[in-house]
């Protein structure tokens, strides 16, 4: 990314903290054969460690890593949420909230890497800014809605322990989301 050393490496700490406890939580659910829920809650446990670690990844690899390579390693998984989101309609909004999350990841790669001159200047000045300011948006709201749901329980106190351990990686990976777009 484009920030100060020290703002880019604890980025890439914090989210491959999160993306890290994703992959444990991964790691170690069991595959409930009677839960409805579960194989969409380990889904979501595969795809938010891909998208931290790979986070972690970009904010101290930066442009030095090909574009094609993060292009297959988050426009895949965004095309197959794309594609799940349409065709099963159990957690349509959690695909496409990981689908925007996959394609941004590569936005911004290809973004990195694009090459400089007047031509490619006019063309962001016409499209890459909304699109980037849209995104921003929507990281920032996410961001807010997460950390919401972390504070706000049933009971009304504050969500302790390994309860609120998903709401909080969500709201990591959220806020990092945001902080490398803005950074570009």
């Amino acid at each position: 990314m484009h920030g100060p050393a020290l703002v880019n490496w604890l980025l890439a700490l914090l989210a491959a903290g999160a993306g890290t406890s994703c992959l444990v939580r991964l790691r170690h659910s069991p595959c409930a054969p009677g839960g409805a829920h579960r194989p969409l809650a380990r889904e979501s446990d595969a795809a938010e460690a891909l998208m931290g670690l790979g986070m972690a990844a970009m904010a101290v690899t930066g442009a030095t890593v090909p574009p094609a390579v993060w292009a297959g390693l988050f426009g895949l998984p965004a095309a197959a949420f794309l594609l799940a989101a349409a065709h099963v309609p159990n957690g349509r909004a959690h695909r496409l909230h990981h689908a925007v999350g996959a394609l941004a990841m590569t936005y911004m790669a290809l973004t990195m890497t694009a090459p400089s001159g007047h031509a490619h200047h006019r063309a962001a000045a016409l499209g890459l800014p909304l699109l980037t300011g849209a995104l921003l948006l929507y990281f920032a709201a996410y961001a807010v809605w997460t950390g919401s749901r972390l504070l706000r329980t049933p009971t009304g106190t504050l969500a302790l322990g390994t309860t609120g351990l998903p709401q909080a990686c969500r709201l990591t990976m959220g806020i990092g989301m945001f902080a490398m777009l803005l950074t570009m």
